[in-house]
């Protein structure tokens, strides 16, 4: 069953269709009318053999409602690489296209920049001249939404923010910002976002927002959280653990300096914060008890 992380992306582009038009548009710069009306398609990807496929999600551009669709966006959320997925792609495609006798896009959604490199190489049938290559939303394009004021202009598109920079130095930020605006929406609407963009959080993020909210430790509201984290529980609560004894390692450091009354310049702490390495920082940690100043501390 696909991921809750891989599920929620989707959600965001099923609740704001126009989601994907704007970020082709403002961010790639890509000229994609909307049309005047656009809605979700039925993503099922009919062959001439009996084998079913079906896309992520497609979103049909018409003039009107109802209207003959005039251009597709096949978009697909990939947060791995799947070599075996660049095949379907242009199966799902040509698909589309041949469904819909208009235009079709292809639109690969990632929160991984080293899977956005791999989506974004063109993929050749072989034949003179032709070869797909798919547009990529992948950290690079999605903005670091900080300012609840842009958040509420967009709130699906800061908490895309929120799930792709979740997890980076930006992860209080972008966190704070999509909270703002997502609390502010209805209820249905704020449980689920609050859910999408606190999963994404790595966990010193989280804890900061979970006490900013008052609720200690926070248990997921919306029944779609529910069900995708029900079933992947193990191994949340084990990648949890990981992630939450490497973090405390790195405040570890940072305590033992703030102790000891040295000062800790923003890029070192940045520096610390964003290591995963556990032997590091433990290194750290016993050099932070020596050191005259933070900078010795993370010299190569």
């Amino acid at each position: 069953m696909p991921s809750f992380s891989h599920e929620a992306l989707l959600e965001l582009f099923r609740r704001r269709p126009t989601l994907a038009l704007e970020l082709l548009r403002d961010v790639l710069s890509i000229p994609v009318s909307s049309q005047g009306n656009i809605q979700v398609g039925d993503s099922a990807v009919n062959e001439v053999t009996p084998t079913q496929r079906s896309a992520d999600l497609v979103l049909l551009f018409s003039a009107s409602p109802g209207g003959p669709p005039r251009r597709a966006l096949v978009i697909e959320v990939q947060l791995s690489v799947d070599p075996e997925k660049r095949t379907s792609w242009w199966q799902y495609l040509l698909g589309v296209h041949a469904r819909h006798r208009c235009d079709a896009m292809l639109v690969v959604v990632t929160t991984s920049r080293r899977v956005a490199a791999w989506a974004a190489r063109p993929i050749r049938l072989g034949h003179p001249g032709v070869s797909l290559r798919p547009i990529v939303l992948g950290p690079d394009a999605v903005p670091v939404i900080r300012d609840a004021s842009q958040a509420r202009r967009s709130p699906e598109l800061a908490v895309l923010s929120a799930m792709v920079h979740g997890r980076g130095e930006a992860a209080e930020d972008v966190g704070r910002a999509a909270l703002a605006v997502v609390r502010t929406l209805d209820d249905d609407k704020a449980a689920l976002y609050t859910d999408m963009v606190l999963f994404s959080m790595r966990a010193a993020a989280r804890a900061i927002l979970e006490d900013l909210m008052a609720n200690g430790t926070y248990r997921y509201q919306s029944d779609f959280a529910k069900r995708y984290v029900a079933q992947g529980v193990v191994q949340g609560r084990a990648e949890g653990r990981t992630e939450g004894r490497v973090e405390g390692k790195a405040l570890a450091v940072l305590a033992v300096l703030a102790a000891r009354d040295v000062d800790v310049p923003d890029a070192v702490r940045a520096k610390v914060l964003a290591c995963t390495d556990a032997p590091t920082l433990d290194a750290w940690i016993t050099r932070a008890v020596t050191v005259k100043t933070a900078s010795e501390l993370v010299v190569a």
